[in-house]
This record gives C-alpha cells, structure tokens and sequence, in this order.
C-alpha cells in the first residue's frame, strides 16, 4: 500500500482513503471538500491552517495508521 506523503493532494488523499477524511476534519483542515483540494498538497493545505512542523508529522502519522 502506498505511504500517505505531505506531497500528496488532498483531493488524491480523501479519494484513495476514506477514512482519511474524518481524520482531516478533525484537525481542522475542511478544505478536503474545497475546489483547492484538486491541486492543494497536504502539507500546502495544513500551512495555510497554521499546521506546520511537529503537528503535520502527527497529522501524518495518524493517516497512515489509519490507511
């Protein structure tokens, strides 16, 4: 299975994990339904919320678990 990556669009993450969405919700990023998610990274979406650093990392590691 494919590693969840901060390089990875929103749009791409929610589509190939489900899960992923409520998780993403949860910390605050509900750009995941927003025409941005398109293009938008993951790591672009959290910056523009304020979620940088140790915070993406957890966002991260919680993703991926979950995937």
């Amino acid at each position: 299975m494919q590693k969840i990556t901060k390089d990875m669009t929103l749009g791409e993450i929610a589509e190939k994990y489900s899960k992923a969405v409520d998780i993403l919700m949860k910390y605050g990023l509900h750009c995941i339904g927003c025409s941005v998610a398109v293009w938008e990274t993951l790591e672009q979406g959290a910056a523009a919320h304020g979620i940088t650093g140790k915070k993406l990392d957890e966002i991260l590691k919680e993703l991926n678990e979950e995937a």
